[in-house]
């Protein structure tokens, strides 16, 4: 990457501002069209984070007339985005396709659907083909929030089940797997174009600076050069998820959850990780529905790390 900047030292400058007025750079434009032919579709839209392209995506696409079923469990930037628009929003119940489809029934009106693909707080994921399936029946437009799943699958999972042309909408983000900061939508060119000139989030905000888009492409041609890391972290989900623990999350996430019954126990286990120089997180209500412990695994952990994540829990349990 050094070489880079001392070939193109303009890389290194601020992007001055906004990316309609002087912001805009053909690097930038350069690294979204290979951003949108990595993913397979035809367009792409960098925001500076996640948040953004969220709000972005749903305050301007949508109107008071549009209504939206967001699972339950769907980020806050995706309300944020909603009740921008004054678009209707309605909820169902998280993974739960019949609650979909008997609210699908009701709905006259233009409609999306709003999933992530794989959830933060629960460590499952969303079931992306019979949400596809739902959406064509009934005419309404899917959007998948990819955050914790890009890196982890690949591209994604909508990339690794092959749906970009039968989803309306996808945001990938960046400071998860990638561990920088930064996110794209992936759509149609109809639907970027309208993005760029009526997102209010895109056109008032400072555009990403070039240096930050060098390390997006490095990202991404790191995860296409290193699909060991892959098989890596998968090898150390399942050697923790065979600990005999009992885990709400699916069997390939890096997220694993464990719930307790009580608040003490679950403060009194994650104080014991902490000691034991175990970084994990306890989550309590109003953020979730239960009380949980969040572990999130990695491709650098060691077994021996991972044995003693699990002895540590078991000794508390």
């Amino acid at each position: 990457m050094l070489n880079e900047f001392i070939a193109q030292p303009s890389l290194l400058y601020g992007s001055t501002g906004a990316r309609l007025i002087s912001g805009n750079s053909d690097y930038l434009s350069e690294t979204e069209e290979m951003i949108a032919n990595e993913h397979k579709v035809e367009a792409a839209l960098l925001f500076s984070s996640g948040y953004n392209a969220n709000l972005a995506l749903f305050s301007a696409l949508l109107t008071r007339h549009d209504v939206v079923l967001v699972d339950e469990n769907i980020h806050r930037s995706v309300h944020d985005g909603i009740k921008l628009s004054n678009a209707k929003k309605i909820k169902f119940k998280h993974n739960d396709l019949d609650h979909l489809e008997k609210l699908l029934q009701r709905v006259k009106e233009r409609c999306f659907i709003a999933v992530e693909s794989l959830y933060s707080m629960d460590g499952d994921c969303a079931p992306l083909i019979e949400l596809v399936e739902l959406a064509n029946k009934y005419n309404a437009a899917l959007v998948v929030d990819e955050a914790h799943a890009f890196g982890v699958f690949g591209y994604g999972l909508v990339h690794q089940f092959g749906l970009q042309c039968k989803v309306f909408a996808t945001v990938v983000t960046y400071g998860k797997a990638m561990g920088m900061s930064g996110a794209t939508i992936l759509a149609n060119q109809l639907v970027i174009d309208y993005l760029i000139n009526y997102a209010s989030p895109f056109i008032y905000t400072t555009a990403i600076a070039d240096f930050h888009v060098t390390g997006l492409r490095k990202g991404y041609q790191f995860i296409k050069e290193n699909k060991s890391l892959q098989e890596s972290l998968q090898y150390n989900i399942s050697h923790f998820r065979n600990s005999g623990l009992t885990s709400s999350s699916n069997k390939n996430s890096p997220i694993q959850i464990l719930k307790f019954e009580s608040r003490s126990q679950l403060t009194k286990i994650q104080n014991q990780l902490e000691e034991a120089g175990i970084n994990t997180f306890a989550v309590f209500p109003p953020t979730v529905a239960e009380e949980r412990l969040r572990i999130c695994l990695h491709a650098f952990n060691t077994q021996e790390e991972i044995n003693q994540l699990i002895e540590k829990i078991k000794e508390n349990v």
